[in-house]
């Protein structure tokens, strides 16, 4: 259950006011057929989920406790940094004439694959050796921060601070995964 509730916290933290938000915006204001978009945010979210937590189920057995412990750290670090880091408005896929889902999904799949909350999803489940939890989780939490942008477009924008809640979630992710750090290396 652990890798369920840190992978589905960390990713919905994680996506807050990301490219894949402002994707998803984008396309939900271009196609203006929300059904289909909400579809293919699952379907991306889905498909980087278990990539992430497939290729942490392949690296688990092959990794020591502490080393699984020190690659849960360096996703979290990875997560953290990248969300400090200024986000840049992504492609809006204006040329792509594949209807609102499939533009969505690949867009998406494509924008999350290497992103932060596909590597924490691997960070945990090769330190739970729990994919399927991870994966879920991890889905949950992607698909939870963007459908709303798509139900209440730039509201959602105007309403939070997006920016400091970034910038106070990339700062807690980068304490915890820095405490998570002490404790691999046992320097505590």
């Amino acid at each position: 259950m652990d890798a369920l509730l840190i992978a589905l916290l960390g990713c919905l933290m994680g996506e807050i006011g990301d490219k894949g938000q402002l994707l998803a915006l984008a396309l939900a204001t271009r196609f203006r057929r929300d059904g289909a978009v909400i579809a293919g945010i699952a379907a991306a979210a889905i498909a980087n989920a278990a990539i992430g937590a497939a290729a942490g189920a392949f690296l688990a057995p092959m990794l020591g406790s502490d080393a699984r412990l020190l690659f849960l750290a360096l996703a979290l670090i990875f997560l953290a940094i990248a969300m400090i880091w200024p986000v840049k408005q992504p492609d809006p896929l204006a040329n792509w004439r594949l209807g609102p889902f499939f533009t969505t999904a690949l867009g998406l799949f494509i924008l999350g694959f290497g992103d932060g909350a596909q590597f924490l999803i691997l960070g945990i489940a090769t330190r739970t050796a729990d994919p399927l939890l991870a994966a879920t989780g991890g889905a949950i939490g992607i698909v939870a921060a963007t459908v709303p942008v798509v139900l209440l477009r730039e509201q959602l924008f105007r309403a939070l601070p997006l920016r400091a809640i970034r910038v106070g979630g990339g700062v807690l992710m980068l304490l915890v995964g820095l405490v998570v750090t002490v404790a691999a290396l046992h320097l505590g």
